[in-house]
């Protein structure tokens, strides 16, 4: 009778925990997932007051840096030629 009685007890607790854990689940990973927002917002947040914009009543202009152009006759490498052998 005693192990027929742990063994419903053993069940109970499973089915108890799954239910809790289902119910609580999306809840934490919901505020696990505003925490993590809010420590980003911290942490970059004043790149977003630093940037480089410059506000003139209502136009915006954004300057950006001039990207260099690679130069592709540049040569990169030595080119290897390779035989099969059988």
């Amino acid at each position: 009778m005693a192990v027929l009685q742990t063994i419903l007890i053993l069940i109970l607790v499973y089915y108890g925990l799954k239910l809790t854990l289902k119910w609580l689940a999306p809840r934490i990973l919901n505020y696990a997932a505003k925490k993590t927002q809010e420590r980003f917002q911290e942490q970059f947040g004043h790149y977003q007051n630093t940037s480089d914009t410059t506000d003139h009543g209502d136009a915006t202009t954004v300057k950006r840096k001039s990207h260099r152009k690679s130069n592709p006759s540049k040569k990169v490498g030595e080119y290897i030629d390779f035989e099969e052998i059988e």
